[in-house]
């Protein structure tokens, strides 16, 4: 008994005698204009530096006038653009992959980090919309769980773009019709809808993609898209419609 008495104290003394106290303490070290640049670093990233503007700045289509996802209720034109190309240029990668058809996209207001401004499209103006690493995905939903989305819409209030799902409202903001590529949505089928990842995954609290059975990512970013849609126009052209109303 006195052995363990002893054994404990020496246990309890050891503990006692490594444990160390540490005070962090530090200094504050701004960084702003009056440090000097250190030429050697400048003149070895500016060829690679130079490079990349260059890059960004090419033009890759042309916009008659300023896109701003701020004009519009329900839809705007910047986000039915988003929408539109999302689904244009993802489906033919879904088909091959799963020889079925995108039935309708969903994105977020808040995804769209940028205006298009009147004048010439380049890559970084792609990056400035979508500077994010955000992938497409295709989710399957039943058709209860469309309704389940669309309530989240119509909560939400805010102009998530759209496309191939038209939903109508009466002024009290209550479900007038909805329809999926021009037909009624059947409660019991299964439609595939691509969003991005971070949706996907609840982001914007689109907590009903939980819902989903079977996902299949593309590997195709939405910055992608857009720069492949820029590449294929010469002047943009979108605008706000019906996909999404309120009928008063």
């Amino acid at each position: 008994m006195r052995r363990a008495i002893i054994t404990l104290f020496l246990l309890f003394f050891s503990i006692e005698s490594c444990e160390t106290k540490y005070i962090l303490s530090g200094n504050k070290i701004e960084i702003n204009n009056t440090i000097e640049n250190d030429n050697k670093i400048v003149d070895f990233i500016n060829p690679y530096k130079n490079n990349v503007d260059k890059q960004m700045d090419s033009v890759l289509a042309y916009s008659p006038v300023d896109y701003d996802k701020k004009n519009g209720v329900l839809n705007t034109a910047i986000g039915n653009m988003m929408a539109d190309v999302t689904l244009k240029f993802s489906n033919p990668v879904y088909r091959a992959r799963t020889n079925k058809n995108i039935d309708f996209i969903l994105l977020n207001h808040g995804g769209i980090r940028s205006m298009i401004s009147k004048g010439n499209i380049t890559f970084r103006t792609a990056y400035k919309i979508m500077p994010f690493e955000n992938s497409v995905v295709v989710c399957e939903l039943k058709g209860r769980d469309v309704y389940e989305l669309i309530n989240y819409l119509t909560l939400n209030r805010k102009a998530h773009p759209i496309s191939g799902i038209n939903i109508v409202l009466d002024k009290n903001y209550n479900l007038l019709d909805a329809k999926i590529n021009g037909k009624k949505i059947d409660e019991n089928k299964i439609y595939s809808v691509a969003t991005s990842d971070y949706l996907l995954n609840g982001g914007d609290k689109m907590t009903f993609f939980s819902k989903s059975k079977k996902n299949t990512t593309l590997d195709y970013k939405i910055r992608n898209v857009l720069i492949d849609y820029f590449k294929e126009v010469d002047t943009v052209n979108f605008k706000i419609d019906n996909r999404f109303i309120i009928k008063n």
